[in-house]
Order: structure tokens, then sequence, then C-alpha cells
């Protein structure tokens, strides 16, 4: 008889550690594991593998997708201003590459199973298998956590029952999610919304009192939407990235607090970090400013929040994506020019862009100019609020 294989989604923390005994233990699967590298520690990729051969996977698969994941999901993202109630989608951005990472790699090695370590309660369950089952309709999809209703504690106390080195405890359970766009915490204490985000919690960010005390300037170059340099330093996508996350962070940037609507309707406490993040999308919407016109701004801010929308629901291979993205690439063609970013102590300030698609006139807007006669507006001023004006005289009556 042939055994069965499932393809494991593993990352090493608590939920998949557990997948990887109770695929075995409850539903008689043979293990293969893969990290998906998209820019998470390097030790966030050498301890899984390490622990994942330790407890007898078939074989693990490390699939280095740095460079897609920032050429092709975050520098879209970065183009549409994707923030979905305030915040970058790290996580969310993530999912779908990894999601088509795994399918790809379940139908290599001939899987009757894919599984990821997903709760009932969460929205990766959402981002991961709406992409899995339209790649890989045929293989079945098992996710352990959700499936047997397992609760933190249950999960924890069948780790040390396995045996299973998980790097959280019943008395600081945080789940922590890491790549190249952001970092998320959640759970535990933090699932109180009157509780502070304890220091230890942050990794990326300086706390902003403890930032250097003198203001940091930094100027982002872009070439069509893309981000292309950062202090005049040409820089290949990664490394822009992360130089960005660099600057920012250290100036305290990037920390965000929320209550967040998820997929399911739960609102849920969520922190993130995302220095260079917030850095780039409050740069690239800057020029926007000053290259589109006020009707492209207005319509493109809807298109923006749907396309967030979109990606944190885990619909990246929506068609009404590529749609949105027709649009936004048509008006990314003038988006070409300079951004200068004032950091301080966890502040952001744009103090000077510049671009030569720029619809911005400095003579023309000009108090002292002549040449638009300022006579000539006042018709235009005459009638303009001309309904409201009609409204305020019949309810003088």
């Amino acid at each position: 008889m042939q055994e069965k294989i499932a393809v494991l989604a593993y990352s090493g923390g608590l939920d998949t550690s557990c997948c990887l005994k109770l695929l075995e233990d409850k539903y008689d699967y043979k293990v293969i594991s893969v990290a998906v590298d998209v820019g998470q520690p390097e030790e966030d990729l050498i301890e899984p593998e390490e622990k994942a051969k330790k407890f007898g996977v078939l074989k693990h698969y490390t699939i280095d997708a740095k460079e897609e994941f920032a050429k092709d999901y975050i520098f879209r993202a970065i183009k549409a201003n994707a923030l979905y109630e305030g915040y970058p989608l790290s996580t969310a951005l993530a999912r779908p590459l990894i999601a088509i990472k795994i399918a790809e790699l379940a139908e290599e090695v001939g899987a009757s199973a894919i599984s990821h370590g997903c709760t009932g309660k969460g929205n990766d369950q959402f981002r991961f298998e709406s992409v899995m089952r339209a790649k890989t309709p045929e293989i079945e999809i098992v996710a352990p956590i959700r499936d047997l209703n397992l609760t933190r504690t249950e999960e924890i106390e069948y780790a040390k029952e396995k045996g299973i080195p998980v790097p959280v405890d019943l008395e600081k359970p945080f789940s922590i999610d890491e790549n190249l766009w952001g970092r998320s915490i959640e759970g535990g204490i933090l699932e109180n919304p009157m509780t502070e985000t304890p220091k230890e919690c942050f990794a990326w960010t300086v706390d902003p009192t403890d930032a250097q005390d003198k203001e940091e300037y930094v100027e982002i170059e872009f070439e069509e939407g893309v981000p292309v340099a950062i202090n005049g330093d040409s820089l290949a996508p990664v490394s822009l990235i992360r130089k960005a996350n660099e600057i920012a962070g250290k100036n305290g940037v990037g920390r965000v607090d929320i209550v967040e609507d998820r997929v399911l309707g739960l609102k849920s406490r969520e922190n993130y970090e995302c220095p260079g993040a917030m850095l780039l999308i409050t740069a690239h919407k800057a020029l926007e400013q000053l290259v589109l016109t006020r009707e492209e701004i207005v319509f493109k801010e809807m298109v923006d929040s749907k396309y967030a929308d979109l990606i944190y629901k885990g619909l990246w291979h929506e068609p009404l994506r590529l749609d949105l993205d027709a649009f936004v690439d048509k008006t990314q063609t003038r988006m070409n020019g300079k951004v200068v970013v004032k950091l301080y102590k966890g502040s952001m300030r744009i103090v000077g862009r510049e671009s030569k698609d720029a619809i911005y006139n400095e003579e023309m807007v000009s108090f002292e100019n002549k040449e638009m006669d300022q006579r000539e507006i006042v018709g235009m001023v005459k009638f303009h609020g001309l309904q409201a004006a009609i409204y305020e005289g019949l309810t003088r009556k």
C-alpha cells in the first residue's frame, strides 16, 4: 500500500510544530515540511529545518521567494498604497505566494494532502486555502489545529507530551509572524485591548523615547511608482526594503496597535511593526499628490482601498485584483521623482517632493503671478454652491 504524504507549510511555531506529529498520530500521514523564505530571519529558517528533521519528516524544503515577494507583491502593494484599516499588509501579502509555492511542491511530489497550522478563528485559513484550492483542487487540505478544535493551552500541552520544543509558554503565548514587509504580534495578554504592549514584543523598532535625539532626513526615489534608491543609493528590491526598515526602525517609526476586523467578522487586537512599509507608502502617496490629477487621486483612493481589502481576504488570485492592477499601473507610468521624509522619535513628516511629471506649477500658484487674472474668477465664484444657496433661501421663508 502506497504511503500517504502530506506537505506541511512549516514555520516552526507552536501551531505547525504540533501539526508535525498530529498528521502522523491522527491522520496517518508521512510528512514533507516546507518553509518559504519571504524575508524572515535566517534562524527562523534554520531552526524549523532542524526541528522537522529531528521529528522524522520524509524531507524538508526551504524555498527562497524573497526576490519574487519584493518585486511582484510588495512593489505592487506600494503602487496601490495598500493599507487595511490603516496598516500595511505584511502577513496577508505573503500568504498567497507561500500558498502557491506549497501547492506547486505538493503537485511535484505527488502529495495526497496539503496541510497548514491555521486556527478556525483567524484569517490565514482563507488566504492559504483559497489559493491552494484554486491551484490544486484535486489535493485534500488538512488543518489539524482547526479540525481538532484545539486551544492554545491544549497545543502547548500536546507539544510538551511529544517532546516538541516550542517558542511560547502559557505565560507568554505570543504568536509572531515576520517577513520582509513587516512583523505581527498577537495573542496572550495582547488579547486584552486595555493591556499595553510589552517592550519585549518589539524587535524592529526602538521605543520612540529611546530613538536618536537628532532628526533624520531620508530621500526616496521612485521610477514608475517603484522605489529604486534611498539617499541616492540605488538598491536591489530586497536590499532597498531592508534599508527602509532599518532607517525607519531606528527612529521609532512603524509601530501599529489596532483593533482590526477579521474576515470572519471577529474584531482582533493586533500589533504590527512595519517601519519600511510605512516609510515607503507615505513617501509614495506624497509623490502621487504632486503628480496625479484631483480626479485620479479621488478614484485611486477607492481602488487602493479595494486592493488592500482583496489582499487582506486572501483574494490575490481574484480577477478583480488583476483589473485593478491595470488601472494602478497606468497611473504609475508618471510616478517618477523624489520625496524627502523627516523622521524623529516615532514621527514621520514629508518635507520635500519633486517630479518631472508634476502637475504642481510653482509659477502659476505663486501670489506674485499676474498671468492668471484674478478678476476672471468672479463669475465662477458667484455660482459656486448655487444649489446650496437656493436651499438656504427656501429654508428662510
